[in-house]
């Protein structure tokens, strides 16, 4: 009987050193099996603190060094005072974490656990692994911050769709810009044209840029290239992307919000600098627009203004010189014997001498008077505030002046050029029309070259036709 007991107690001590051997195995399988399938494996005590880590070596750290720290220690952004996310009293499934690595970067990792329990039911802990998904998150975050700044440049395409004008699209793209970035304004800067204030503005959206500019101005001359830069100043934090259009302006886009907002990260740049190229696109097409513009306005050979803009402005300059009874002077201008120099010259010649008339009428008559070439060689000049005594002194200093300012185009022609000039002034409030005005200054042009020209005439008011 005594025997018997003591080969049942051997039998239960072989019994309890097998599965003692059976636990270690299969703890150690579990570790091997975490190693290789994982990139951590831990368990924590009901503290939360680790009790186990593998492999050898965790994000840069030994593993045995982390032994008896809470997991929670390497959570990157982790405040203190928040709850440890891995003292779970629920299973955690792919939880995506990131994690400071010895080397003072951040890995991002997937982290799956489950709570040990006691026979219970009470937490003692927890058992997890995690891995390394950083490349896999950073891919995903650069495709989803590609596909909102697509859909944004979409979106401010198809917008400025809907616009006609070059400063209509404008505004689309910068308050477009201006609310993806969470930012109070945004302005366009002329990068050729600064003052004491900084570059001048071109267009602006949200708050007023004045606060900002010089700072602006001090960020864009630091700037190298044209990249999206970022700076902080008068507590602003400013977003600037410099550019160049095809047309050779420079030009940046700037953008600025509080201090306290949060930094400009890389989206941000990204952004921006997509964004730029979008506002130098419409830059471009309002160059383009301006150019239409002043061709339509603009005689192309003598570069004064054509008959139709000349009209135009001249009819608004009378209805504001009556309402401020105001007097104003028409002068019609024909140069003599333009004919005969095309005819032994050619017609180069005779372009010059029109080129020449035009820069002779632009120094002899006020920045401020309309200059404008009718067709052929008739010219015309209105004169806001300038009754016939003034135009009659204007008209007799340029009939001096022609002869000279031609004369080595006339070598060898005894009659030379000269002007025929016609002068119809009006009183303010008189209620005359353009139309009266013009055929007063056209009869009295037309009796000077009847004349045989190189003189001015005065018509009056009322004169018969």
């Amino acid at each position: 009987m005594e025997a018997g007991t003591m080969a049942d107690g051997d039998t239960q001590a072989g019994r309890a050193d097998g599965l003692h051997q059976a636990l270690l195995e299969s703890r150690q399988r579990w570790r091997d099996f975490g190693a290789i399938a994982t990139d951590i494996a831990f368990e924590t005590d009901v503290d939360g603190l680790l009790t186990f880590v593998a492999p050898d070596e965790v994000l840069g750290y030994r593993g045995a060094n982390l032994l008896g720290r809470p997991l929670s220690s390497l959570l990157a952004g982790h405040e203190p005072g928040l709850p440890d996310p891995f003292r779970q009293v629920a299973p955690l499934h792919q939880c995506v974490t990131w994690m400071w690595h010895a080397d003072g970067s951040t890995r991002c990792l997937a982290i799956s656990l489950v709570p040990r329990r006691d026979a219970a039911g009470q937490v003692l802990g927890a058992r997890g692994i995690g891995v390394d998904v950083t490349e896999r998150e950073q891919r995903d975050a650069a495709a989803a911050a590609a596909l909102r700044r697509a859909e944004l440049l979409e979106h401010i395409l198809a917008q400025m769709r809907r616009e006609v004008m070059a400063p209509r699209m404008m505004q689309t793209v910068m308050a477009e810009l201006m609310r993806a970035l969470g930012a109070d304004g945004a302005i366009v800067l002329d990068l050729a044209q600064a003052d004491a204030d900084g570059f001048r503005v071109l267009h602006s959206v949200g708050a007023d840029a004045q606060p900002v500019l010089a700072a602006a101005a001090g960020l864009l001359r630091a700037a190298t290239g044209d990249v999206a830069i970022h700076g902080a100043a008068e507590g602003q934090q400013m977003l600037a992307c410099p550019a160049s259009t095809r047309f050779g302006d420079r030009a940046a886009l700037l953008a600025w919000r509080p201090a306290s907002a949060r930094t400009w990260d890389a989206d941000d740049l990204t952004l921006t600098a997509a964004v730029t190229g979008v506002a130098c696109m419409v830059l471009e097409h309002e160059a383009i627009q301006r150019e239409l513009a002043r061709q339509a306005r603009t005689d192309p050979l003598t570069g004064l203004l054509n008959r139709r803009a000349f009209l135009e402005e001249a009819t608004r300059r009378i209805d504001r010189l009556d309402r401020e009874d105001i007097p104003g002077t028409l002068i019609f201008i024909d140069l003599d014997r333009l004919k005969p120099l095309n005819d032994r010259m050619g017609h180069e010649a005779g372009d010059t001498a029109l080129v020449l008339t035009a820069g002779l009428l632009r120094r002899t008559f006020r920045p401020s008077d309309l200059v404008a070439r009718l067709g052929g060689d008739e010219f015309a000049l209105w004169l806001d505030g300038s009754d016939e005594l003034t135009a009659a002194e204007r008209a007799e200093r340029l009939r001096n002046a022609f002869p000279g300012e031609m004369a080595h185009l006339t070598a060898g022609d005894p009659a030379g050029m000269t002007v025929s000039i016609g002068i119809a002034s009006r009183p303010g409030g008189s209620g005359e029309d353009l139309d009266s005005l013009i055929q007063r200054a056209d009869r009295a042009m037309y009796e000077v070259k009847r004349l045989g020209g190189g003189q001015w005439r005065v018509s009056q008011p009322g004169a018969p036709a």
